[in-house]
Protein backbone atom coordinates (compact mmCIF):
# COMPACT_ATOMS: atom_id res chain seq x y z
CA UNK A 1 0.00 0.00 0.00
CA UNK A 2 1.42 3.54 -1.23
CA UNK A 3 2.05 6.22 1.54
CA UNK A 4 2.03 9.92 0.80
CA UNK A 5 3.17 12.44 3.54
CA UNK A 6 1.51 15.15 1.82
CA UNK A 7 -1.89 13.48 2.30
CA UNK A 8 -1.70 11.18 4.82
CA UNK A 9 0.60 13.43 7.63
CA UNK A 10 -0.26 16.83 9.72
CA UNK A 11 1.46 19.83 8.31
CA UNK A 12 3.53 19.83 11.25
CA UNK A 13 4.84 16.34 10.42
CA UNK A 14 5.03 17.77 6.25
CA UNK A 15 7.19 20.56 7.83
CA UNK A 16 9.69 17.98 9.39
CA UNK A 17 9.88 15.98 6.50
CA UNK A 18 11.37 18.93 4.59
CA UNK A 19 14.33 19.63 6.90
CA UNK A 20 14.91 15.98 6.68
CA UNK A 21 14.95 16.09 3.42
CA UNK A 22 16.84 19.67 2.82
CA UNK A 23 18.55 20.43 5.86
CA UNK A 24 20.15 17.23 7.21
CA UNK A 25 19.75 15.74 3.33
CA UNK A 26 17.88 12.38 3.91
CA UNK A 27 17.13 10.37 1.47
CA UNK A 28 13.32 9.88 0.15
CA UNK A 29 13.69 6.30 1.60
CA UNK A 30 14.74 7.39 4.84
CA UNK A 31 11.82 10.00 5.40
CA UNK A 32 9.20 8.49 3.77
CA UNK A 33 10.32 5.33 6.84
CA UNK A 34 10.42 8.02 9.47
CA UNK A 35 7.49 9.68 8.50
CA UNK A 36 5.31 6.61 8.44
CA UNK A 37 6.95 5.17 12.20
CA UNK A 38 5.43 8.75 13.64
CA UNK A 39 1.95 7.49 11.86
CA UNK A 40 2.52 4.21 13.67
CA UNK A 41 2.84 6.23 16.70
CA UNK A 42 0.07 8.35 16.58
CA UNK A 43 -2.56 5.89 15.55
CA UNK A 44 -1.23 4.24 18.53
CA UNK A 45 -1.83 6.72 20.98
CA UNK A 46 -5.39 7.66 19.19
CA UNK A 47 -6.09 3.59 19.57
CA UNK A 48 -6.79 4.29 23.04
CA UNK A 49 -10.10 6.20 22.94
CA UNK A 50 -10.99 4.39 19.10
CA UNK A 51 -11.03 1.06 20.53
CA UNK A 52 -13.37 -0.31 17.59
CA UNK A 53 -11.56 1.35 15.06
CA UNK A 54 -8.69 -0.84 13.30
CA UNK A 55 -5.22 0.58 13.79
CA UNK A 56 -4.37 0.43 10.28
CA UNK A 57 -7.61 2.66 9.42
CA UNK A 58 -7.34 5.51 12.12
CA UNK A 59 -6.71 8.87 10.06
CA UNK A 60 -3.83 11.14 11.66
CA UNK A 61 -3.74 13.96 9.40
CA UNK A 62 -5.50 15.99 11.94
CA UNK A 63 -2.88 15.81 14.85
CA UNK A 64 -2.61 18.62 16.25
CA UNK A 65 0.22 20.56 18.35
CA UNK A 66 -1.75 20.48 21.51
CA UNK A 67 -2.18 16.51 20.83
CA UNK A 68 1.42 16.47 20.56
CA UNK A 69 2.19 18.18 23.49
CA UNK A 70 0.15 15.73 25.55
CA UNK A 71 2.58 12.74 24.73
CA UNK A 72 4.56 12.11 27.77
CA UNK A 73 7.75 9.95 28.63
CA UNK A 74 5.12 6.57 29.66
CA UNK A 75 3.41 7.07 26.20
CA UNK A 76 6.65 6.43 24.46
CA UNK A 77 7.62 3.55 26.78
CA UNK A 78 4.09 1.75 26.12
CA UNK A 79 4.28 2.60 22.51
CA UNK A 80 8.42 0.84 21.99
CA UNK A 81 6.49 -2.24 23.83
CA UNK A 82 3.27 -2.00 21.56
CA UNK A 83 5.55 -2.63 18.36
CA UNK A 84 8.02 -5.21 20.15
CA UNK A 85 5.32 -7.17 21.84
CA UNK A 86 2.22 -7.01 19.86
CA UNK A 87 3.89 -6.30 16.14
CA UNK A 88 6.34 -8.44 16.47
CA UNK A 89 9.36 -5.80 15.31
CA UNK A 90 13.29 -6.74 14.84
CA UNK A 91 15.79 -4.64 17.03
CA UNK A 92 16.43 -3.33 13.81
CA UNK A 93 13.17 -1.95 13.35
CA UNK A 94 12.58 -1.10 17.01
CA UNK A 95 16.03 0.73 16.23
CA UNK A 96 15.16 2.56 13.67
CA UNK A 97 11.50 3.46 15.24
CA UNK A 98 13.41 4.39 18.28
CA UNK A 99 15.78 7.26 16.07
CA UNK A 100 12.16 8.18 14.07
CA UNK A 101 11.20 9.38 17.22
CA UNK A 102 14.08 10.96 19.04
CA UNK A 103 14.54 12.44 15.80
CA UNK A 104 11.18 14.63 15.70
CA UNK A 105 10.71 15.37 19.16
CA UNK A 106 14.59 16.78 19.10
CA UNK A 107 13.47 19.28 16.12
CA UNK A 108 9.85 20.17 18.05
CA UNK A 109 11.96 21.02 20.99
CA UNK A 110 14.95 22.14 19.87
CA UNK A 111 14.74 23.24 16.03
CA UNK A 112 11.17 24.79 16.45
CA UNK A 113 10.71 24.93 20.39
CA UNK A 114 7.58 23.90 19.89
CA UNK A 115 7.92 21.65 22.86
CA UNK A 116 9.21 22.15 26.24
CA UNK A 117 10.16 18.81 27.54
CA UNK A 118 11.50 15.72 25.25
CA UNK A 119 9.43 12.77 25.86
CA UNK A 120 11.75 10.51 24.03
CA UNK A 121 14.82 12.50 26.41
CA UNK A 122 15.20 9.27 28.12
CA UNK A 123 14.86 6.83 25.11
CA UNK A 124 17.37 4.21 24.83
CA UNK A 125 17.32 2.04 21.35
CA UNK A 126 17.50 -1.23 21.43
CA UNK A 127 20.86 -2.92 20.31
CA UNK A 128 20.90 -4.02 17.12
CA UNK A 129 22.30 -7.53 16.58
CA UNK A 130 25.19 -7.46 14.75
CA UNK A 131 24.84 -10.25 12.03
CA UNK A 132 28.15 -11.15 10.04
CA UNK A 133 27.15 -10.68 6.43
CA UNK A 134 27.13 -13.13 3.72
CA UNK A 135 29.68 -12.75 0.86
CA UNK A 136 31.17 -14.75 -1.82
CA UNK A 137 34.45 -16.25 -1.34
CA UNK A 138 37.31 -15.17 -3.91
CA UNK A 139 36.82 -18.01 -6.07
CA UNK A 140 33.13 -17.97 -6.15
CA UNK A 141 33.42 -14.46 -6.58
CA UNK A 142 35.41 -15.50 -9.89
CA UNK A 143 33.08 -17.97 -11.09
CA UNK A 144 30.23 -15.82 -10.70
CA UNK A 145 32.06 -13.58 -13.52
CA UNK A 146 32.65 -16.35 -16.08
CA UNK A 147 28.93 -17.53 -15.78
CA UNK A 148 28.20 -14.30 -17.51
CA UNK A 149 27.18 -15.15 -21.34
CA UNK A 150 24.23 -14.07 -23.80
CA UNK A 151 23.49 -10.75 -25.71
CA UNK A 152 23.88 -8.41 -22.44
CA UNK A 153 27.25 -10.20 -21.40
CA UNK A 154 29.38 -7.00 -21.80
CA UNK A 155 26.76 -5.12 -19.58
CA UNK A 156 26.03 -7.78 -17.68
CA UNK A 157 29.81 -8.62 -16.63
CA UNK A 158 30.55 -4.32 -16.45
CA UNK A 159 27.75 -4.56 -13.60
CA UNK A 160 29.33 -7.60 -11.58
CA UNK A 161 32.79 -6.05 -12.05
CA UNK A 162 31.75 -2.75 -10.31
CA UNK A 163 30.04 -4.77 -7.18
CA UNK A 164 32.75 -6.87 -6.83
CA UNK A 165 35.40 -4.26 -6.94
CA UNK A 166 34.06 -0.90 -6.10
CA UNK A 167 31.46 -2.45 -3.70
CA UNK A 168 28.96 0.34 -4.32
CA UNK A 169 24.86 0.40 -4.07
CA UNK A 170 22.24 -0.70 -6.07
CA UNK A 171 21.33 2.79 -5.73
CA UNK A 172 24.43 3.82 -6.52
CA UNK A 173 24.91 1.71 -9.53
CA UNK A 174 21.58 2.49 -11.21
CA UNK A 175 22.01 6.42 -11.22
CA UNK A 176 25.60 6.06 -12.76
CA UNK A 177 25.91 8.53 -15.99
CA UNK A 178 28.62 8.06 -18.75
CA UNK A 179 30.24 11.35 -17.29
CA UNK A 180 31.06 9.81 -14.14
CA UNK A 181 33.39 7.80 -15.58
CA UNK A 182 36.76 9.72 -15.97
CA UNK A 183 39.19 7.85 -17.89
CA UNK A 184 42.32 10.06 -17.76
CA UNK A 185 42.76 9.39 -14.39
CA UNK A 186 40.66 6.45 -13.54
CA UNK A 187 38.27 7.51 -10.92
CA UNK A 188 34.74 7.13 -10.68
CA UNK A 189 32.33 9.71 -9.14
CA UNK A 190 29.40 8.02 -6.79
CA UNK A 191 26.33 9.67 -5.59
CA UNK A 192 25.61 8.00 -2.12
CA UNK A 193 23.43 8.08 0.18
CA UNK A 194 22.01 11.82 1.29
CA UNK A 195 23.12 12.79 -2.23
CA UNK A 196 27.15 12.81 -1.03
CA UNK A 197 29.93 12.36 -3.77
CA UNK A 198 32.59 10.18 -2.84
CA UNK A 199 35.55 9.37 -5.70
CA UNK A 200 36.46 5.92 -5.95
CA UNK A 201 39.66 4.52 -8.18
CA UNK A 202 38.81 2.10 -10.58
CA UNK A 203 41.27 -0.87 -10.68
CA UNK A 204 42.39 -2.84 -14.07
CA UNK A 205 39.10 -4.78 -14.34
CA UNK A 206 37.01 -2.08 -13.87
CA UNK A 207 38.52 0.11 -16.64
CA UNK A 208 38.64 -3.14 -19.09
CA UNK A 209 34.98 -4.33 -18.36
CA UNK A 210 33.81 -0.30 -18.56
CA UNK A 211 35.87 0.26 -22.20
CA UNK A 212 34.54 -3.55 -23.23
CA UNK A 213 30.76 -2.29 -22.53
CA UNK A 214 30.91 1.21 -23.62
CA UNK A 215 32.32 -0.04 -27.19
CA UNK A 216 29.13 -2.24 -27.54
CA UNK A 217 26.49 0.12 -25.84
CA UNK A 218 23.31 0.87 -28.12
CA UNK A 219 23.83 4.83 -29.61
CA UNK A 220 20.64 4.38 -31.29
CA UNK A 221 16.91 4.40 -29.92
CA UNK A 222 18.55 5.63 -26.15
CA UNK A 223 15.99 7.66 -24.46
CA UNK A 224 17.79 8.18 -21.37
CA UNK A 225 21.67 9.05 -23.15
CA UNK A 226 23.52 10.01 -19.68
CA UNK A 227 22.80 7.30 -18.08
CA UNK A 228 25.35 4.86 -17.94
CA UNK A 229 23.73 1.41 -17.97
CA UNK A 230 20.76 0.95 -20.32
CA UNK A 231 18.12 -1.39 -20.10
CA UNK A 232 17.26 -3.49 -23.80
CA UNK A 233 14.47 -0.02 -24.28
CA UNK A 234 17.33 2.42 -24.29
CA UNK A 235 16.06 3.72 -20.52
CA UNK A 236 18.30 3.93 -17.73
CA UNK A 237 18.23 0.80 -15.97
CA UNK A 238 15.96 -0.12 -13.58
CA UNK A 239 16.71 -1.51 -9.51
CA UNK A 240 14.50 -4.69 -10.24
CA UNK A 241 16.37 -5.55 -13.92
CA UNK A 242 19.56 -5.19 -12.06
CA UNK A 243 18.20 -7.36 -9.05
CA UNK A 244 17.21 -9.98 -11.49
CA UNK A 245 20.43 -10.07 -13.92
CA UNK A 246 22.25 -10.63 -10.26
CA UNK A 247 20.56 -13.54 -9.22
CA UNK A 248 20.22 -15.29 -12.13
CA UNK A 249 24.12 -15.45 -12.50
CA UNK A 250 23.91 -16.39 -8.72
CA UNK A 251 21.40 -19.35 -9.05
CA UNK A 252 23.81 -20.37 -11.96
CA UNK A 253 26.71 -20.82 -9.84
CA UNK A 254 24.45 -22.65 -7.39
CA UNK A 255 24.42 -20.02 -5.26
CA UNK A 256 20.52 -19.37 -5.09
CA UNK A 257 18.26 -18.38 -1.76
CA UNK A 258 17.61 -15.49 0.35
CA UNK A 259 21.30 -15.32 1.22
CA UNK A 260 22.43 -13.83 -1.78
CA UNK A 261 21.25 -10.93 -3.34
CA UNK A 262 23.05 -8.01 -4.97
CA UNK A 263 23.44 -6.57 -1.80
CA UNK A 264 25.76 -9.77 -0.89
CA UNK A 265 28.03 -8.29 -3.82
CA UNK A 266 28.78 -5.30 -1.88
CA UNK A 267 29.82 -7.37 1.14
CA UNK A 268 31.85 -9.55 -0.77
CA UNK A 269 34.17 -6.45 -2.47
CA UNK A 270 33.87 -5.07 0.86
CA UNK A 271 35.21 -8.59 2.68
CA UNK A 272 38.10 -9.57 -0.43
CA UNK A 273 39.23 -5.94 0.19
CA UNK A 274 40.08 -6.27 3.74
CA UNK A 275 41.06 -9.80 3.94
CA UNK A 276 43.44 -9.68 0.61
CA UNK A 277 44.67 -5.93 0.20
CA UNK A 278 45.30 -4.73 4.08
CA UNK A 279 43.04 -2.56 3.56
CA UNK A 280 43.18 0.59 6.48
CA UNK A 281 39.48 0.31 7.38
CA UNK A 282 38.99 4.05 7.39
CA UNK A 283 40.29 3.66 3.33
CA UNK A 284 36.95 0.83 3.49
CA UNK A 285 34.90 3.55 5.38
CA UNK A 286 35.88 5.88 2.55
CA UNK A 287 35.19 3.34 -0.50
CA UNK A 288 32.00 1.97 0.56
CA UNK A 289 30.72 5.85 1.38
CA UNK A 290 29.66 4.83 5.73
CA UNK A 291 28.86 7.70 7.38
CA UNK A 292 30.06 6.09 10.61
CA UNK A 293 33.15 3.86 11.34
CA UNK A 294 31.46 1.49 13.07
CA UNK A 295 29.20 0.23 10.18
CA UNK A 296 32.63 -0.63 8.46
CA UNK A 297 34.03 -2.55 11.50
CA UNK A 298 31.51 -5.70 10.64
CA UNK A 299 34.16 -6.16 7.64
CA UNK A 300 36.76 -6.80 10.17
CA UNK A 301 35.32 -10.16 10.88
CA UNK A 302 38.00 -13.01 10.42
CA UNK A 303 37.31 -16.68 8.87
CA UNK A 304 38.25 -19.86 10.92
CA UNK A 305 41.35 -20.32 8.62
CA UNK A 306 43.00 -16.97 10.13
CA UNK A 307 41.97 -17.92 13.37
CA UNK A 308 43.44 -21.32 13.15
CA UNK A 309 46.73 -19.37 11.33
CA UNK A 310 46.57 -16.98 14.63
CA UNK A 311 46.86 -19.57 16.81
CA UNK A 312 49.28 -21.61 15.35
CA UNK A 313 51.42 -18.87 14.76
CA UNK A 314 51.45 -18.23 19.21
CA UNK A 315 54.84 -18.34 20.00
CA UNK A 316 53.78 -20.90 22.58
CA UNK A 317 52.06 -23.20 20.36
CA UNK A 318 54.79 -26.01 20.28
CA UNK A 319 55.31 -25.53 24.05
CA UNK A 320 54.76 -29.12 25.55
CA UNK A 321 53.78 -30.14 28.46
CA UNK A 322 55.74 -28.76 31.64
CA UNK A 323 56.91 -25.98 29.49
CA UNK A 324 59.04 -28.12 27.52
CA UNK A 325 59.10 -27.68 23.53
CA UNK A 326 58.24 -30.80 21.88
CA UNK A 327 60.82 -33.45 20.47
CA UNK A 328 60.32 -32.43 17.09
CA UNK A 329 61.28 -28.66 17.73
CA UNK A 330 64.42 -30.04 19.67
CA UNK A 331 65.73 -31.69 16.59
CA UNK A 332 65.16 -28.80 14.16
CA UNK A 333 67.30 -26.65 16.30
CA UNK A 334 70.30 -29.48 16.29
Amino acid sequence: MSFSIKDEMPELVQQYAMYLRNIRGLSPKTVTEYCMDLRTLFRFLRSRTLMDTPLDEISVKDVTLDEIRQIKTYDIFEFMNFVADERNNMSSTRQRKSSSLKSFFKYLTVHEKLLEENPTENLTPPKKKKALPHFLSLEQSIELLAAVEGPDAERDRCILTLFLNCGMRLSELVSLNITDVVHNNATLRILGKGNKERIVYLNQACLESIEHYLAVRPKDGVRDRNALFLSNRGTRISPKTVQYLVKKYLDKIGLSGPGYSVHKLRHTAATLMYRYGNVDIRVLQDILGHANLGTTEIYTHTSSSQMEEAINSNPLAKVTEKGTKSSEDDDDET
